[in-house]
């Protein structure tokens, strides 16, 4: 399939879309550990910003929470579930982990 950007529409559009262009927030956990495995100077910085941005979804849909995917378009619209555990896990274990939050 081509790529979606807006998980929206129908059942079968939503399908369609949700392996191809959905983002999924847990994810960046996984890219924060590579950005300081394979990032030199900018590492930190970059971190902290992934880290911010995600944080601020903290206060929209659920609070304290982030919401399970949001669309791989602009402006990058929560949808699914509200509350997904292991999308604030990984925000917290690689906040916790790289001392993000300092």
């Amino acid at each position: 399939n081509a790529y979606r950007g807006k998980y929206e529409g129908s059942p079968f559009s939503r399908d369609s879309a949700y392996h191809q262009g959905t983002v999924w927030p847990w994810l960046l956990g996984l890219y924060v550990d590579a950005i300081f495995k394979y990032e030199n100077e900018s590492a930190r910085e970059e971190a902290q910003m992934i880290v911010r941005n995600i944080a601020a979804h903290l206060d929209h849909a659920c609070i304290g929470s982030i919401s399970e995917i949001f669309d791989g378009d602009y402006p990058h619209l929560p949808r699914g579930a509200i509350s997904q555990a292991w999308s604030v896990a990984e925000l917290l274990r690689v906040s916790q982990k790289y001392n993000l939050f300092a």
